[in-house]
C-alpha cells in the first residue's frame, strides 16, 4: 500500500493521463466537523465500460499490456474503506471517469495527506497539454489553482517552463498557506 494519499492519488490521475483526458480535476475537501475527508478525482478520458468499473477494483485485472497487475485503484479503495469510509467509481465511455473516495480523519488507519502541492506540480509539469483543476476546500474556504487560467494569462509560454513551473509551486504554497491558516 501507498503510504500517503497524495501518492494514490498521483496515481489514479495519471490513469486520467493515458486514459486520454485533456482535463483532470482533483478535489480535496476537509471537513473536520463532520470528521470527513473526500478525494475526488475526474476526467473527461476515454471512460470505462460497465465491466471495467466493475473489475478496476480487482488487483489483477488491468487494460495494460505492459503489466498483469493494476494497484492503484484497489489500494486508493482499500484506504478508503480502512477508515471506515467508502469508495465509488462512476464511468461512462467517451464521457469519462470520476472516482470518489471518502475517508474517516478520526481513523487511526488515515495515512496522511502526504505532500499534495508537489503531487499537483508534478501532474503539471508532466503533463503540460493537460489541463488540471485543483480544488482544496477546508470546511467553508477553498482554494483553486486552474491551469486554464494560467494559459488564458501566459499565451504560448509552456506550463513546464522553469519559471512556470516554479511560480505553480509557489501559488500552491502560499494559497495553501492561507487555506490553513483561515485566511
Amino acid at each position: 500500500m501507498m503510504q500517503e494519499l497524495s501518492m494514490n492519488i498521483l496515481d489514479v490521475a495519471e490513469n486520467s493521463v493515458r486514459a486520454g483526458a485533456t482535463i483532470v480535476e482533483i478535489t480535496v475537501d476537509e471537513k473536520p466537523t463532520n470528521d470527513l475527508l473526500t478525494v475526488t478525482i475526474s476526467d473527461n478520458g476515454c471512460g470505462m465500460t460497465q465491466d471495467q468499473v466493475k473489475n478496476v477494483t480487482d488487483p489483477f485485472y488491468t487494460t495494460r499490456s505492459t503489466r498483469k497487475v493494476g494497484l492503484g485503484v484497489p489500494f486508493f479503495k482499500m484506504a478508503a474503506e480502512l477508515t471506515g469510509g467508502k469508495f465509488v467509481i462512476k464511468s461512462e465511455v467517451g464521457k469519462g471517469t470520476e472516482v470518489k473516495a471518502d475517508f474517516v480523519p478520526s481513523s487511526i488507519d488515515l495515512m496522511p495527506l502526504g505532500n499534495i502541492n508537489e503531487t499537483i506540480s508534478s501532474l503539471i509539469y508532466c503533463n503540460p497539454q493537460i489541463d488540471f483543476v485543483y480544488t482544496r476546500h477546508l470546511e467553508d474556504n477553498e482554494m483553486t489553482l486552474d491551469t486554464r487560467e494560467f494559459r488564458r494569462i501566459l499565451g504560448d509560454i509552456e506550463l513546464n517552463s522553469p519559471e512556470v513551473s516554479s511560480f505553480i509551486r509557489e501559488y500552491l504554497a502560499e494559497n495553501t498557506t492561507d487555506l490553513l491558516s483561515g485566511r
